[in-house]
């Protein structure tokens, strides 16, 4: 028995995943309304991206079962204890680490989400599953609220945000991690920029998992 298998925790997720399943077609909905044209611009833009994530304030965005299973894994795993989130959402994701940080002794998760209505049913859910005290939410575009009052030490990170400003967060908070903190970064192949930057420089060693996931090491600097 852990965090992640153990109640409260367990059947929370499990109403989440089916929630997030049941609103899937709402997702695509929202696309349906905007031009091929339109999406693409709006995924690829490192300044409208608010507007795109906007159309969907009300949809979970959740990562798969499979991509919460490996968060918790890859955290457990390499004793994570402060954990930097971009994209809370509905907080499924960020449940998955705090399970692997509790079960790791304790520590901190910093999490940041611009759209006040999902960090409401977040904390909420933090509050369910007893993990809130682990889960620090800062509210707001993730470039201004991680762009300061970072730990001096981060042990991983996960990306899972407006996917053409990856590059972006990641170089606010590379200069934090320490070597051999691990980086999630869940659908990379819509921020080709981002893999770029992991499969092209000597400081990281990356590859892609399952699901557009993209799993990196960062060795520090070369």
């Amino acid at each position: 028995m852990n965090t992640l298998t153990s109640a409260p925790l367990a059947p929370l997720l499990n109403y989440l995943f089916e929630l997030a399943d049941n609103m899937a077609h709402p997702t695509n909905d929202a696309f349906r309304k905007m031009s091929d044209a339109e999406q693409n611009r709006l995924l690829q833009s490192k300044t409208d991206y608010l507007e795109l994530y906007g159309h969907l304030k009300e949809v979970p965005l959740a990562v798969s079962r499979e991509t919460g299973k490996l968060l918790y894994m890859l955290a457990r795993s390499s004793k994570a204890r402060t954990i930097i989130e971009f994209g809370t959402s509905f907080g499924i994701s960020t449940l998955h680490l705090a399970a692997a940080v509790r079960d790791n002794g304790g520590g901190n998760i910093i999490t940041s989400e611009f759209e006040p209505g999902k960090v409401a049913l977040a904390r909420n859910h933090f509050a369910d599953a007893g993990v809130n005290d682990l889960i620090e939410v800062r509210v707001g575009d993730a470039l201004e609220t991680l762009s300061s009052d970072l730990p001096p030490v981060i042990d991983m990170l996960v990306l899972d945000g407006a996917k053409a400003i990856y590059p972006e967060i990641l170089a606010l908070v590379q200069p934090y991690l320490r070597a051999g903190a691990l980086i999630v970064a869940d659908d990379a192949d819509f921020s080709p920029e981002y893999l770029e930057r992991v499969h092209s420089s000597k400081e990281f060693m990356s590859l892609p998992f399952a699901d557009g996931v993209e799993v990196s090491m960062w060795l520090g600097n070369a």
